[in-house]
């Protein structure tokens, strides 16, 4: 990713149906120049005659390239985040495999529609203070709600149950972001299958594992000792 503060914010806000369609096909046009030439190669210019306006037009909605990546990766995110907060509001399965299998799908389902565009968002996509804000604050909201469910569910074993719901949503995300991305990608329902019982089987191991994974999370603890819960 590239760095910087420099006018990363769009000059014009659409307040009419109107410029409304304009800027999407600004957005559209953009996706499709840096799938198809690069970040690079991906001119303003080549964005505009593919969105039939005027450069000129073009400039009064976004400065610069640029802002229209940091755009359609906030617009990537939304999905994603959109995607997920529907699935919590869902019942939840049983198993913890299904929940972990309704985590990783959506995320897979967010990373399909191009994974040219998604290697040029890896990247070239703008590090500025509002980007990275919106990134951590996905991150906490996912990291919040599963370590919730991972306290109450009865198939976990993990003691640490803060640090585990980081794990699995990183996993789930980085690990998605770059198989999918990846030059050789991997078939998505085997990337599906494979990521839902590595995490599963880390939260659900049986006890005798060492280091605190795979025992319950209220066996070998002295009563009053270091980590007790409250009773």
């Amino acid at each position: 990713m590239t760095t910087g503060r420099r006018g990363l914010q769009p000059r014009k806000q659409p307040r009419q149906a109107r410029a409304e369609l304009t800027r999407q096909r600004i957005l559209t046009a953009a996706a499709h120049i840096f799938a198809e030439y690069g970040y690079a190669a991906g001119t303003t210019n080549r964005i505009a005659e593919r969105a039939r306006i005027s450069i000129g037009s073009l400039y009064q909605y976004y400065p610069n390239k640029d802002v229209i990546l940091a755009e359609l990766l906030i617009r990537h995110l939304d999905t994603g985040g959109d995607a997920i907060r529907r699935r919590q509001d869902e019942d939840e399965p049983e198993s913890m495999e299904e929940i972990i299998r309704g985590f990783a799908r959506p995320v897979i389902a967010n990373h399909l529609d191009d994974p040219q565009l998604l290697r040029v968002m890896m990247e070239h996509g703008p590090r500025s203070p509002e980007l990275l804000e919106k990134v951590a604050r996905h991150q906490r909201e996912r990291v919040a709600y599963t370590q919730e469910l991972l306290e109450r569910h009865p198939e976990v074993r993990v003691e640490d149950t803060y640090v585990a719901a980081r794990l699995v949503v990183s996993a789930v995300e980085l690990l998605v972001h770059q198989l999918i991305a990846a030059p050789d990608p991997i078939d998505t329902k085997r990337l599906e299958n494979e990521l839902v019982a590595m995490i599963t089987r880390y939260l659900t191991a049986a006890p005798g594992g060492t280091g605190g994974v795979g025992r319950p999370r209220d066996e070998g603890r002295a009563p009053g000792g270091p980590g007790a819960r409250p009773s």
